[in-house]
């Protein structure tokens, strides 16, 4: 079996410490692997898992994820959502890629405004899978994806299976904001701290992967801060990034123009896309002016911009300045909590344009 520790991007820091834990037989009965979104640490509970299993594969009997669900409209008011109601979904993400965010699960799901968390229901799901014998007579894994979305009852009952864990099993919690865990569950855990990936590990995994070209993975690598799973959302088909460059385009001219009316014939365009579209049209424009900015040191190694996005920046540059940056990117990052959290995409979208026309010529 190959290490399956070379699936993971970077982190030697981390491969090292569970390494040493492994081969000193001292690998805690349970682990909190915390740190930013698109860093691997799904990535890198699933190569501990398969280390501790002898396998290569994402699926094995002894292998269990739990992660956040919800419930349906039209089940019964008794009916509980669990993770087994979602294996086929969990499956494919895990075979389409390890570096996704909670966004892109709650996607591939359908969520649509419901509830969606780690419920009671599952702790006792995950007592019945520990409660079986293990396939080959070995270790059992559980692997807990976004922990901090465990509601308190299910938490309260996963402490004391935590408290009093059945021999060789090894809990593995994910936690992209592990300050909103309960701290009677983060004492019971070894944390191990993950950090942003450079932007040369980025850059490395986007042409090993994905084979893009040097140049246009260190664009992605660029723009990502060390998250990976952002970059691989930015590899969008050039249709799409021309369509999210003419969106702001245009949306930043009509703002300059003060052409109200038209920016809410803008905003009934962008209502009528998927929530996917529109969120990556707003990480577009993050993107966007924060090169737009960058361009006006006039220091071609701080920007990442294709030939069409340059030739904009020519003339539109320096309306991006010290003085509206932070407010214009702050806007942008309140309309993307917004649209996460389904928002009426009307509301959000014309008051960012409102903003926007307030800013652009400060």
């Amino acid at each position: 079996m190959t290490d399956v520790f070379n699936n993971v991007v970077g982190q030697d820091e981390v491969k090292t410490q569970l390494a040493s834990l492994l081969e000193a037989g001292r690998l805690p009965h349970a682990l909190l692997f915390c740190g930013p979104q698109g860093t691997g640490k799904l990535a890198m509970a699933v190569a501990l898992a398969q280390r501790v299993l002898g396998t290569d594969r994402l699926l094995h009997p002894d292998l269990h994820y739990v992660y956040p669900v919800f419930k349906p409209k039209g089940w019964t008011a008794d009916r509980k959502a669990v993770s087994d109601d979602y294996t086929q979904q969990w499956r494919e993400q895990l075979q389409d890629t390890l570096y996704f965010d909670r966004q892109q699960w709650a996607d591939r799901i359908g969520l649509e405004g419901q509830k969606f968390q780690i419920g009671v229901g599952e702790s006792d799901q995950i007592l019945r899978k520990l409660s079986l014998v293990s396939s080959q007579g070995g270790w059992k894994v559980m692997i807990i994806y976004l922990a901090e979305l465990m509601s308190t009852e299910a938490a309260n009952k996963l402490l004391k299976i935590l408290e009093e864990p059945t021999p060789q099993t090894l809990f593995v919690l994910i936690s992209d904001q592990s300050e909103q865990l309960l701290e009677t569950i983060t004492s019971r855990t070894q944390r191990i701290d993950f950090k942003p990936l450079t932007e040369q590990q980025v850059m490395e995994a986007l042409i090993q992967q994905r084979g893009l070209t040097e140049e246009d993975a260190r664009q992605a690598a660029h723009v990502s801060g060390g998250n990976l799973t952002q970059a691989l959302q930015s590899l969008q088909t050039n249709d799409q990034q021309r369509l999210y460059f003419d969106m702001f385009v245009l949306v930043m001219r009509l703002a300059y123009q003060r052409q109200v009316r038209d920016l809410y014939r803008w905003t009934e365009q962008v209502a009528q896309w998927s929530r996917a579209e529109q969120r990556n049209l707003l990480q577009y424009f993050q993107t966007a002016l924060r090169e737009n900015f960058a361009y006006n040191f006039r220091r071609p190694e701080l920007c990442y911009m294709k030939e069409h996005e340059a030739e904009f920046a020519v003339r539109f540059a320096r309306f991006i300045n010290e003085r509206n940056i932070i407010p214009l990117q702050e806007q942008v990052s309140m309309a993307q909590r917004d649209i996460a959290q389904n928002t009426n995409p009307r509301m959000v979208f014309f008051d960012l344009a409102l903003q926007i026309t307030l800013l652009i010529r400060q």
